[in-house]
């Protein structure tokens, strides 16, 4: 018999009986050829519908670094990913000194989130919007259409989640300080370095115009920079470098007339960093003219002038022509909404554990400058891990007990193995040296009191992250791992919440790996800071940057466009039109 007749002979079969409307129209396709078409194309459908139903939705705040590390690394074929961004798109933000003054383009450092998502397997939905309100309770996010206005709320929609990932950075720390909203350029966005170009050369053009005295001149030319930090510090560095190798050539008559002044509210600039690193800026930018004056914090800011104060020479006012706030973030409204909702009010930022989860709260998970890890301290859960790893319940504990419970304390509490470090230790059991001498590497038991007195100075190692790509990044590709291995969201990817209790954590605690951090000085010189208290400074740490930079580029498309631009500013020089 032939194929055919087979499916027509189990057709009949099928039918015996009284047939159905649906079976009718199966039995009538088959005489037009396109049974197996229909067929195939239903069962698609109620695979790709029983798929979509089981999955559950993971809904993303932020296109940032944090959101986008997530974005790439998240299994979008077992979740139903949803992202919500004001911002279409993902900007490497440690090259914006370099857009301020045209040594990079801006459209060079961006990359479509659309394209990125693109990339992956399953489908990602991208709304283009920002997020007015998180409400934990009923499971939904609040958002505003990026094309409508506050005022409109009508354009208001709503995304349900199971599962909430907020990565949406932090704005702009002014200290209340009067003044710097309405007269300060902020270097957060890819708009902002656009702005601050602009106004660069329109200060030169001011202080170009014909009956002009000197004092206006200078004012106009006079470049503040308030906060000394990497952003703050490599602006400076990128503006002198337009200014003596592209605009003197172009403004002779204010050449000489030019200032910048980098004010600092601390002792040293780029304080994070080495000493040595510090030390050797604030050299190099004394050489090259750029004054820098530390121990001064800004109070308030007019159109004209900014008025700043130390407690070696009082209060004192500067003219200026342009003035750049870069001291710090602090956490945008939304959040701050959000963790009064949740108990969290009475802290700066978002709280999360180790885990990333925010405290407090089931199912939402926070990356990034918007929260921070809310470190669990040793000593506080001190007689829990003794009770745990006393398994005889003799009241003392043995090398081998200790060695037993070893691994969990260590991916507890990473404070331990800091510690460790910081006193040269080789391992856990030298800590122990001071509470029961040598002989406590033997077989020699040890006490609570002494286990206590051992352990009592390791939380001083406890620190907070700082506020970087590299950290946000390393977040979202951890937190999106754990969602990868659990597959199907049951329970919470981190597993018991203490070490205390029975079983081990199903995923290790996120950690941040420390890769090192470059400084660009200017004058294709650079400070780099890498693992193993290694420092480099000078040109070939610049070459190192300018090679780290490319490779992290999130695209072929941008590594290739930066490249071409470097290349371009060192032939041609930098671009001096206001647009």
């Amino acid at each position: 018999m032939s194929r055919s007749g087979l499916v027509f002979d189990r057709l009949l079969q099928a039918f015996r009986g009284t047939p159905t409307y649906s079976q009718l129209l199966i039995f009538v396709a088959v005489s037009s050829g396109g049974l197996v078409a229909y067929a195939d194309a239903k069962s698609d459908d109620e695979i790709k519908s029983s798929q979509m139903s089981t999955r559950k939705r993971v809904v993303v705040l932020g296109t940032g670094w944090a959101g986008t590390s997530f974005l790439k690394n998240i299994d979008s074929r077992v979740y139903d990913v949803q992202v919500v961004s004001p911002r279409n798109y993902f900007a490497f933000t440690p090259l914006l000194p370099s857009v301020t003054c045209g040594t990079v383009d801006a459209r060079s450092i961006v990359e479509p989130i659309r394209k990125i998502i693109k990339k992956k397997d399953g489908e990602i939905t991208f709304w283009d919007g920002e997020c007015l309100k998180i409400d934990s309770i009923n499971k939904k996010v609040h958002c505003l259409p990026c094309i409508a206005t506050k005022s409109d709320s009508s354009r208001e929609f709503i995304v349900s989640y199971d599962y909430l990932v907020i990565a949406v950075g932090a704005r702009v720390n002014t200290f209340n300080t009067p003044g710097v909203v309405e007269n300060c350029h902020f270097l957060k966005e890819v708009e902002d370095a656009q702005n601050i170009r602009k106004d660069v050369m329109l200060c030169f053009e001011r202080a170009n115009l014909p009956d002009l005295d000197e004092e206006e001149r200078r004012k106009d030319v006079h470049f503040v920079i308030v906060g000394g930090g990497p952003t703050g510090v490599e602006f400076a560095a990128e503006l002198h470098d337009f200014i003596t190798e592209d605009l003197a050539k172009l403004y002779p008559k204010v050449k000489d007339l030019v200032r910048i002044s980098l004010i600092q509210s601390g002792e040293h600039i780029l304080n994070m960093f080495d000493e040595r690193i510090a030390n050797f800026a604030e050299e190099k930018f004394q050489r090259d003219g750029i004054e820098v004056k530390t121990g001064f914090r800004v109070v308030k800011v007019s159109d004209k002038d900014i008025t700043m104060k130390s407690k070696s020479m009082g209060e004192i006012s500067v003219p200026y022509g342009m003035a750049v706030w870069s001291t710090g973030i602090a956490t945008r409204p939304v959040i701050l909404d959000f963790m009064k909702q949740i108990g969290q009010s009475n802290r700066r930022v978002l709280a999360t554990n180790e885990w990333l989860r925010v405290c407090g709260c089931e199912d939402v998970y926070a990356l990034g400058d918007c929260a921070t890890i809310d470190q669990r301290k040793v000593m506080e859960d001190i007689s829990a891990i003794f009770k745990v790893a006393d398994k005889d319940n003799s009241g003392t504990l043995t090398v081998e007990e200790i060695q037993d419970v070893l691994e969990d304390i260590y991916a507890r509490y990473p404070q331990v193995e800091l510690y460790l470090k910081t006193k040269h230790m080789s391992d856990f059991l030298d800590l122990l040296k001071d509470a029961k001498g040598d002989a406590a590497k033997a077989s020699v038991d040890i006490n609570i009191e002494q286990f206590k007195e051992a352990l009592a100075d390791v939380d001083s190692q406890v620190k907070t992250l700082p506020a970087t790509a590299q950290v946000a990044a390393q977040q979202g590709h951890y937190l999106a791992q754990c969602f990868n291995k659990i597959k199907v969201c049951a329970e919470n990817p981190e597993g018991p919440l203490r070490m205390t209790q029975s079983g081990r954590h199903r995923f290790k605690p996120f950690r941040y790996k420390h890769f090192g951090q470059f400084a660009p000085l200017g004058g294709e010189q650079a400070a780099a800071e890498l693992p193993g208290d290694w420092i480099s400074i000078g040109h070939g740490s610049q070459w190192l940057w300018y090679s780290v930079y490319a490779s992290k580029q999130v695209s072929w498309r941008t590594r290739v466009l930066v490249v071409s631009d470097w290349l371009k500013r060192a032939i041609f020089g930098r671009d001096s039109s206001c647009i």
